[in-house]
């Protein structure tokens, strides 16, 4: 539809696929329209331009026919109307007096027009429009302004403002003036409904609107009445007066509510929305090009809401079947065919050509090919397909020879020639002779026939180990005119020679293809076929290859039973690889245990068949993992995942403490000393260890318990012990589950006194600036005087800073001692005490010593030398020595020589005649 005003020139638009190749005519109402009227019509490439369109002359339905040497079709049809808007009459409106609180509607009344209008409301001649809300509606399908509830603020006068877009006009009605009367009080009344039926089309937009007045202002809500919710693409203005639906689709078919309510009521207005849809093609027909009497169906399907009807046109002309069916196609049957569907909200067209053709028999676009090439023993297509209308009668010749249909030689429906079992005598020229009422053709090609490709030398199934390397042969005899390509796959797969050049090479050329498999794995079992390819044959030669490994991981390795010392593990067996089980091994690990460890087991030899075992030989208390590892003729297969962690049950501890000793401590103690045992033989929990010693010479043992896992001594005091006394001693273990297995007896020596005599005859010397020597007479000892296990020297300053002392021991009988790190020139105490086990005795008067001074700081200068001969004369300036340093007593000369083999230090003696030398001159004093 087109809405015209009258000061354009309207364009009515008509094209198909091939405009040039068209005549076009207009109907207007059915009526030809006269194009010679060029003042008011013209042609625009098909389309219709109308200059200065008028209502009454140009009002009305248009359909576009284009003709061309094929036939007639027709458009769509399409309605022109024109769009306007009258002024307001300019009556005086009649004052609207309404009750403060009460509702009112002030009637808009637009005057006559044509194409959608929208309405807006002025107030009071403001400027400004009269803004929707909760308490204001204009309605935009009949332009009325509703107020639900009149407040003193709304007395005052309305114009009702129209806006036509399609015509670009908006006029302005008279003012409506509006006064108060008393309050009121009123439930919500609903003045703005929507139609009880509503029709949209598809995919269009749905508008409902409702407004209530009362006092209070009415609220609004929607929801729809037929159970199903409202959909999330649903849209309300601000005041919830308009519902918009857009996008209409199927299901949003169905009943719609408004709720107005307030305090003192509600009321409901309810629709139904009925859901139409517009004609659509499922099917349209499609151009024919047939021969003259085929037969053709042509069917059109349209969905649409209601479903639509079928009409078909001829050429522009009514036909009277809805589906077509012509058998046989006439010459008079070419034509432009239209399948219409139509139903009450729109019409669609389809458009389609059936062009029936007569003619001759003709090669020239699909020729007889010209050579084909068959091997013997094969079979052979010829294909013979001329257009020709009507269709042709076939018949072939060999050179001049009428080929008759036998068991060899068929004459297919559709022309072709086949021929079967093909032998070097059917090579040759076969003919094709086509024809039709209209004439006859000929057309020929060539068949050559060459030898059958045959596998000579296929591959055979193989048995191989892991590791290997094989070949599989594959060689072929073939027709030497002819290039044969090899390729071999692997369990169905191509193999890439470029991918797989680690493994697979594939070696020979022309007739030869075998296959080379380079250190062969468990995956490459499985089935290999050499296919050999011609351009006219195929041939394939399949084998199967097994690869034999050692095992795989035994599975699902459980302990069924568990003791202290023993085991009982099951298993199940894994891959073989092609090669049975022959033995199991059992390997064990523990927190303690340095990886896996191989254990012993009943059977002591677990073979192939065996998948239980007894492992023995276990410690108690201990956390354990087992795995079973499979071999067989092959090698050692991998083995299992560990069985779950599990601990060996408790028991009395058989492992006794070693390297039993002890001795030492003070005076009144037995010190007995030992190995723990480590915690992987402790056997259980609680566990301790229990000490039990006598006198030599004794038979009463005493016991003591020691309830310490870590614990590697115990002491015995008793003032009743004398000094260095032997005792005879034996250390046990123990946990809950009783006692364990005791040491054998060590001697061990009660604690001693310290010495009790100071060494005599102390005296100092000192060596350097930073070393001094101590000596001392030994001492004569015995049990009364204490033991002396070596002697230890105390030395110090009497400078206050230095608050501790220095403290240096020797061993045995060794009377001297060298204390090394002292500061030059400072004077230094020192004292000597024996020591034992037991601790020091008293100290030797103190001596006292002075470090010497330091050696020179300063280097001698001005060295100077000569070379006379083989020997260098050294000059230098005398080194002049601090208050605090020592006197320069000489001086030290030192060479180094540098050859290319050797570096020698030495004394300046004689010079190597061909060596370099590095001199250094060094002052001497006593300490250097």
């Amino acid at each position: 539809m087109w809405l015209c005003s009258f000061r354009i020139v309207d364009n009515l638009k008509c094209g198909i696929n091939k405009p040039k190749a068209c005549r076009y005519q207009w109907k207007q109402n059915g009526t030809d329209i006269d194009l010679t009227m060029s003042y008011h019509y013209r042609l625009v490439g098909g389309s219709l331009a109308i200059n200065n369109p008028h209502k009454k002359q140009d009002i009305g339905t248009y359909q576009c026919l284009a003709t061309n040497s094929f036939g007639t079709i027709l458009s769509r049809k399409a309605k022109l109307q024109f769009a306007y808007l009258e002024n307001f009459e300019t009556k005086t409106r009649s004052t609207v007096s309404v009750r403060e609180g009460q509702g009112v509607v002030l009637l808009c009344g637009p005057p006559p027009h044509y194409g959608g209008l929208s309405y807006t409301w002025i107030f009071n001649n403001n400027t400004l429009y009269v803004q929707e809300d909760s308490r204001r509606f204009v309605s935009q399908e009949t332009g009325n302004l509703y107020i639900a509830k009149v407040e003193p603020s709304d007395v005052g006068n309305y114009t009702c403002v129209v806006t036509n877009s399609k015509a670009e006009q908006s006029v302005q009605g008279p003012p409506t003036p509006l006064t108060l009367r008393s309050d009121g009080k009123l439930s919500g009344h609903i003045e703005v409904r929507f139609p009880e039926t509503i029709y949209a089309a598809k995919s269009s937009s749905v508008k409902l609107e409702c407004f209530a007045l009362g006092n209070p202002v009415p609220s609004i809500s929607w929801k729809r009445s037929d159970g199903n919710s409202l959909t999330k693409k649903i849209k309300h203005n601000s005041t919830k007066g308009i519902l918009e639906i857009p996008d209409v689709q199927q299901e949003d078919e169905g009943s719609y509510e408004c709720i107005a309510g307030n305090i003192r009521g509600r009321n409901i207005a309810r629709g139904q929305l009925f859901v139409y849809a517009l004609p659509e093609w499922d099917k349209k027909i499609q151009n024919a090009f047939l021969s003259l009497y085929d037969s053709l169906f042509w069917e059109c399907k349209a969905k649409g809401k209601p479903s639509p009807s079928y009409s078909w046109l001829k050429n522009g002309q009514p036909l009277t079947s809805e589906v077509r069916l012509l058998s046989p196609c006439l010459l008079s049957d070419s034509g432009l065919y239209q399948c219409v569907a139509e139903n009450k909200y729109d019409t669609i067209y389809a458009n389609a050509e059936l062009r029936v053709i007569a003619a001759a028999p003709d090669f020239s676009k699909n020729p007889v090919k010209k050579m084909s090439v068959v091997q013997v023993g094969g079979e052979v297509t010829i294909g013979c397909k001329p257009s020709a209308s009507p269709r042709a009668v076939i018949s072939w010749r060999k050179g001049s020879e009428v080929l008759r249909q036998n068991k060899r030689v068929i004459l297919l429906e559709d022309g072709s020639l086949k021929l079967y079992n093909i032998t070097k005598s059917d090579a040759g020229v076969y003919t094709c002779i086509a024809t039709n009422q209209f004439g006859v053709a000929r057309n020929s090609g060539n068949l050559i026939v060459k030898e059958r490709t045959v596998i000579t030398i296929p591959p055979s199934n193989m048995d191989v180990t892991v590791g290997e390397s094989i070949v599989l042969p594959c060689q072929v005899s073939h027709d030497p005119s002819i290039d044969v390509v090899f390729t071999w796959s692997f369990n169905g797969n191509r193999i890439d020679f470029n991918r797989e050049i680690h493994h697979f090479e594939r070696i020979g050329r022309e007739s030869v293809g075998d296959l080379m498999i380079r250190n062969i794995q468990l995956h490459h079992s499985g089935k290999y076929v050499c296919v050999v390819q011609t351009t006219l044959d195929s041939q394939s030669a399949t084998v199967d290859i097994i690869v034999r490994g050692p095992p795989g991981p035994p599975e699902d390795v459980k302990v069924e039973h568990i003791s202290s010392t023993t085991a009982v593990l099951s298993w199940k067996s894994g891959i073989d690889n092609n090669s049975p089980v022959q033995i199991y091994n059992i390997q064990t690990r523990t927190p303690f245990s340095v990886g896996w460890q191989a254990v012993a087991t009943v059977p002591e030899v677990i073979n192939g068949r065996t998948h239980k075992a007894t492992v023995v030989d276990l410690s108690p208390w201990v956390e354990y993992e087992f795995r079973v590892v499979a071999s067989n003729s092959v090698g050692i297969g991998e083995p299992s995942r560990p069985s779950a962690l599990l601990k060996t049950k408790a028991a009395v501890p058989v492992v006794a403490p070693t390297n039993v000793s002890g001795g030492g401590g003070s005076r009144s103690e037995l010190v007995i000393t030992w190995e723990p045992v480590p915690e992987e033989l402790q056997n259980g929990e609680d566990f301790g260890y229990i000490v039990m010693f006598r006198p030599l010479g004794s038979t009463t043992w005493t016991k003591a318990v020691v309830a310490s896992v870590e614990a590697s001594k115990y002491v015995y005091r008793n003032e009743s012990i004398t000094p260095l006394s032997p005792f005879e001693v034996k250390v046990g273990v123990y946990n809950n589950e009783g006692e364990g297995t005791l040491s054998s007896i060590s001697i061990v020596y009660s604690g001693e006194d310290e010495p009790q005599i100071a060494p005599v005859g102390a005296s100092a010397l000192s060596i350097s600036a930073a070393e001094v020597e101590v000596s001392w007479q030994p001492i004569a000892w015995n049990r009364h005087t204490g033991r002396v296990l070596g002697y230890e020297v105390l030395y110090w300053t009497d400078d206050p800073k230095e608050s501790t002392a220095g403290k240096v021991r020797v061993n045995g009988n060794v009377t001297a001692k060298n204390i090394t790190g002292l500061k030059a020139n400072t004077v230094y105490f020192a004292t000597v005490r024996a020591y034992n086990t037991a601790g020091t005795g008293p100290s030797s008067t103190p001596v006292n010593v002075t470090t010497k001074k330091s050696p020179p700081s300063q280097p001698p200068a001005n060295i100077a030398w000569k070379l006379t001969n083989s020997k260098i004369c050294l000059n230098w300036e005398h080194v002049k020595t601090m208050e605090n340093e020592s006197e320069v007593l000489g001086y030290k000369v030192s060479n180094f020589f540098i050859s290319l083999l050797r570096h020698l230090l030495g004394w300046l003696a004689d010079i190597y005649k061909n060596g370099r030398t590095a001199m250094f001159v060094q002052s001497r004093t006593s300490l250097s």
